[in-house]
């Protein structure tokens, strides 16, 4: 059974690239906010709901109009606008809020289908452009690319994702299951007492980041050295979350490795990282990501990811006797049952009552409410 799966890597382009991408970058954030600021105008001054294919209709009047736009290829114009699209309909669907502007110093993306690239022989060519991206490849691509997806974040890195069909193969059966619960001072506890630790990559480079913050503070707005300083503060975030997800990659990949069953709690994360004293620990934690990459591993490998309630009272329950207690301060990291006068570790002691939870809702094949498959 074939899936997709994007490989992203980095590149370097030439100077007449670069150029291209920057026009690539511009026109596309142009057309992109001259059509949100069409529809929201319609909307609110006449009522008008403005469709997809009415928006793809004002693409030839806007060239008409600006004719820069067309010294790029159509077929960015054409994806930024399916883009907002699809925007659209997160927001009608609750998933997410209004479309947002786009910003000229944000992250910048452009996706050209295969139209507006060519990936012959291992290398990668976009449209008006006659050299191939220099890529550095860190494996081979499984299929030609059906679309691609080229951005530059605000470190200034460049950077290419390549959409193609691969076929996962299963890995071998094993006996092994595990529960695991998500922390601060460590990252994942399970079941087996096994504690992962937490490398903390925020609290790491603090105060070099609060370093290059103060210096960036002091520069004049608009001048080439505040430019400077701010790509050095960028590329520091970016150091951060690079090794934040190269942890997560290799902690869910060893899980994913051992275990044919891992259960996890669903946290609402959202709303936990609202809390102004843990937020800053919350976010470096990379809950949501880490379990993410869990469940599509899981699929891939014919591993089963089992996501408990998240009211289940993992922490105040007893593995041993099933007693609950009416209340366990986050401060109280070991406790005495008053049932059966077992000793519980707090963290180790949700692990395994997440892990008996789970594999209970396997076994009876529970989903909605409740224990999720």
């Amino acid at each position: 059974m074939t899936t997709k799966r994007a490989y992203k890597e980095r590149f370097y382009p030439t100077t007449e690239q670069a150029e291209l991408l920057a026009k690539s970058f511009g026109c596309a954030r142009f057309v992109y906010n001259n059509t949100l600021r069409h529809r929201t105008d319609a909307y609110y001054k006449n009522g008008e709901s403005i469709s997809h294919a009415d928006a793809e209709k004002r693409l030839v009047p806007l060239k008409k109009e600006f004719p820069w736009l067309g010294e790029i290829s159509s077929v960015i114009l054409q994806q930024c606008l399916r883009d907002q699209q699809e925007a659209f309909k997160n927001f009608w669907a609750g998933r997410a809020k209004y479309p947002k502007f786009k910003k000229k110093n944000a992250r910048q993306s452009i996706r050209l289908t295969k139209a507006a690239f060519n990936y012959r022989d291992g290398q990668l060519f976009i449209a008006k452009s006659r050299e191939p991206l220099a890529i550095r490849w860190s494996r081979e691509l499984p299929s030609e690319p059906s679309s691609i997806t080229i951005s530059k974040d605000y470190a200034g890195r460049y950077f290419v994702s390549m959409l193609c069909e691969f076929e996962p193969k299963p890995m071998p059966i094993t006996a092994k299951m595990v529960g695991i619960d998500l922390g601060l001072k460590d990252l994942f506890i399970t079941s087996e007492g096994e504690k992962s630790g937490n490398p903390k990559f925020t609290k790491r480079y603090e105060h070099k980041l609060a370093h290059l913050q103060r210096k960036l503070a002091k520069k004049q707005k608009g001048s080439k050295n505040r430019a400077k300083a701010k790509r050095k503060v960028a590329r520091l975030h970016a150091k951060i979350a690079d090794c934040r997800m190269d942890a997560s990659h290799k902690a869910s990949r060893k899980l994913i490795n051992e275990n044919q069953v891992i259960c996890v709690e669903d946290l609402a994360v959202k709303n936990m990282i609202k809390n102004p004293k843990l937020a800053k620990h919350i976010a470096d934690a990379n809950w949501g990501e880490f379990v993410r990459q869990l469940e599509y591993k899981a699929k891939w490998a014919g591993r089963t990811v089992a996501v408990i309630d998240r009211f289940f009272p993992s922490s105040k329950r007893c593995p041993g006797c099933g007693y609950i207690n009416e209340s366990l301060p986050l401060s109280v990291r070991e406790w005495d049952c008053p049932e059966c006068s077992s000793h519980w570790d707090r963290d180790i002691a949700a692990a395994m009552n997440i892990k008996t939870a789970g594999l209970a809702g396997l076994a009876c094949g529970a989903t909605g409410t409740g224990i999720l498959a």
